[in-house]
C-alpha cells in the first residue's frame, strides 16, 4: 500500500527564500530522521512564505503506510514557525 499526503505550509516570518529554506531543511531533516517516509518540497519553491510538501509512505497494510504519513505530518504541524494551510492524503 502507497500513501500520499501533499501539505502546504504558509510561513509567516520568513521575509526571505533564505529564511523559507532554513524552516523547511530543518523540518524536512527532522521528518526523513523520525519516520519511515520520503519527504519534497513540489510546489512554491520562489515564494519566500509558501511551500508545498509532499510526503509517501509504503507499507504491507493501509493501515502502517497511513499511520506513518499521519505522525510525520503532526511533526510537521507542530513546529511554530509556520501554519498548514491544506492537506490532501491519498491511497494507491
Amino acid at each position: 500500500m502507497i500513501v500520499y499526503a501533499e501539505c502546504t505550509f504558509f510561513i509567516p516570518m520568513a521575509a526571505s527564500l533564505k529564511e523559507k529554506r532554513s524552516v523547511l531543511k530543518s523540518m524536512t531533516d527532522r521528518t526523513k530522521n523520525s519516520y519511515n517516509v520520503s519527504i519534497a518540497e513540489i510546489d512554491h519553491q520562489n515564494l519566500w512564505q509558501r511551500t508545498t510538501l509532499a510526503l509517501v509512505a509504503t507499507a504491507s497494510s493501509k493501515d502502517a503506510a497511513e499511520r506513518e504519513v499521519r505522525r510525520a505530518i503532526r511533526l510537521l504541524e507542530s513546529n511554530p514557525e509556520w501554519e498548514m494551510t491544506q492537506m490532501t492524503v491519498d491511497f494507491y
